[in-house]
This record gives C-alpha cells, structure tokens and sequence, in this order.
C-alpha cells in the first residue's frame, strides 16, 4: 500500500493565510456506550480538552530497562549517524532519534502493549499501526524549546495524512516539572483547525525537525485558542503517558536546568486513515519520519 491515491484536501493549509476552520471529524471515535480501558471520565476529558495524562502507567522497572535503552541508543556511534538521528542545531547533542519501534525491540514490544495500543485503538475505532516513533531528549542546560504547533498540519500537509483520526503518546522518562520544560498544551484548540500561512520549502523537514518556522500558528491565532483554553503544563513522574490528539496545540520551552526531560513517542493512526500523496506541492517525507511503505497493523491483545 504505497498510499499515493488521490484525496480531497479537507483541511488546506500554507496557501498565503493564516485562519481558522471547524474540525469536521469526531476527537473519539468509539461507539457511545462501549467499554473504554480507561475511565469513563478520562475519556470524557480527553475529547473536551483533547489531552489526557495517564500517571504511573509503567513500574519502575519498566522505566529503567526504556531508561537504559535511551542511553544505548544515545551513545550508539551507528545510530548518531545513521541520518535518523536530529541534533541540537547549535550544541549537536542528539534531540530525536526516529523509528525506534521498528530499529529496537523493546521499544517495538512497548508500542504494540496493550496499555497504549488498545485504548488507541479504542479512541481511533479502527486497528491501528505506528505513523512515526522517536525517542525525544531535551538534555538539561541547552535544551531547545518546540514551537506551538498542530502535529496534523504537518502530517496532513506534508505527509498526506487525510483525517484527523491519529493521536500521540508520549511515555515520560524522567520527571517532568514545570521548569525543565515540559509538554505544554493548550485545553480545546483541537476543536478547530489552524490553517498556517507560507509555502513548505523543499526539504522542509531537515530543517524543521531541530527549529520549526513553517506550520505554525501566527501570533493573533494563538493568542486567541490560549484566551478561549488557556495553557496545561503536563507535569507527571517517569512511568506516566500523556495522551494528545493529532490537531491540539502544543509546543515546549527550552531547558536551561540541569533536569533533562526524555521521552518515548509513538503516534497512532486508524488504518482507514493511512496516508495518501501530501497536501502539498513536495515529494514525501522520507520513511523514517512517516510510514507510507511499512505499514503494518499493531496486533490485537487476546
């Protein structure tokens, strides 16, 4: 499945204006009334604000067996230059490592754990596969912050993703505190689409994976989701996940503490959503950043 069938544009994006547009697909698609694996309340949460943060989801000794291959990963020669591997653009420290869950098997078996992959499969009310896995290090004292952004404005326009049926979870590492910084979002901006203004350069993502400067909101767009939502720190312990729909606004400050904050990220997208040829004028994005190609469906827990 090559993904390259054409598709309507629902949601355009970077043609020379910056607006709003309502989303026009559900935040959680399971049946009303079906049994979620996590509280009926959560659920509810996440659809309202298009977040939820699961806490101490992982033991201990799980956190330290993904702890201990983040630093293998990190210190391994062959990864650094493989050319999946994102460094600090000024630093060079290493910033994200790509498909983990195909190039490590712990982290292959921790993507498809029924803990993460049934309730995305819950939410998404599909079988699910892995859009894009990385490992994310901001490493204390210079780590570079993430610009606010909709994930789905870049997997739709760049990638060809043609719904808004994915989410993301970020398995926390080390601690996040409120000054190391961590995943901040904003509650409810994934109720409406922010259609960026700006063309996408040629080879975009080379540079945007270290600073991102196209996709993003412009000022006035931003100032009003965070007066309607207001802005979430997702503070949480190592073991915790937080969970985000595709289009809710978020980004991450620098890190000038000696606290690095690591995660693992997956992204989970319905099978029925897998992506066709991008939304825009540029060939796709290489396989390492967007399964087009590899696409395999995560199996069912028995």
């Amino acid at each position: 499945m090559t993904g390259e069938q054409e598709s309507e544009d629902l949601y355009p994006s970077r043609q020379g204006v910056h607006q709003f547009s309502a989303r026009q697909d559900p935040t959680v698609y399971a049946p009303r009334g079906s049994v979620a694996p996590v509280s009926e309340q959560q659920i509810n949460d996440y659809a309202e604000q298009g977040f939820m943060v699961l806490e101490d989801l992982f033991s201990a000794v799980e956190v330290k067996m993904f702890q201990q291959e983040l630093e293998r990963l990190r210190n391994d020669a062959a990864v650094k230059q493989s050319g999946e591997t994102i460094t600090e653009p000024e630093s060079g420290e290493v910033r994200s490592i790509f498909r983990v869950h195909e190039n490590s098997p712990l982290f292959r078996k921790l993507a498809a754990d029924p803990r993460l992959a049934e309730l995305a499969r819950y939410i998404l009310n599909d079988n699910v596969y892995i859009h894009q896995s990385r490992l994310n290090y901001k490493p204390g004292f210079r780590g570079k912050e993430f610009y606010w952004h909709s994930d789905f404005e870049t997997w739709h326009t760049e990638d060809g993703m043609p719904r808004m049926r994915a989410l993301s979870m970020s398995i926390t590492l080390t601690e996040n505190f409120d000054y190391n910084g961590p995943l901040m979002l904003v509650p409810g901006s994934h109720q409406q689409y922010a259609a960026c203004a700006g063309e996408t350069p040629e080879n975009h993502f080379q540079a945007s994976l270290k600073k991102q400067e196209y996709g993003v909101p412009s000022d006035d767009q931003l100032k009003q989701m965070v007066d309607s939502g207001g802005i979430v720190s997702a503070k949480c312990k190592p073991g915790s996940v937080i969970v985000f729909d595709c289009n809710v606004m978020h980004g991450s400050n620098g890190n000038i503490t000696p606290e690095p904050r690591s995660n693992v990220f997956f992204v989970y997208n319905a099978l029925s959503n897998r992506v066709v040829a991008p939304f825009c004028d540029q060939p796709p994005r290489p396989e390492y950043i967007c399964s087009r190609e590899n696409i395999m469906a995560l199996p069912v827990a028995d």
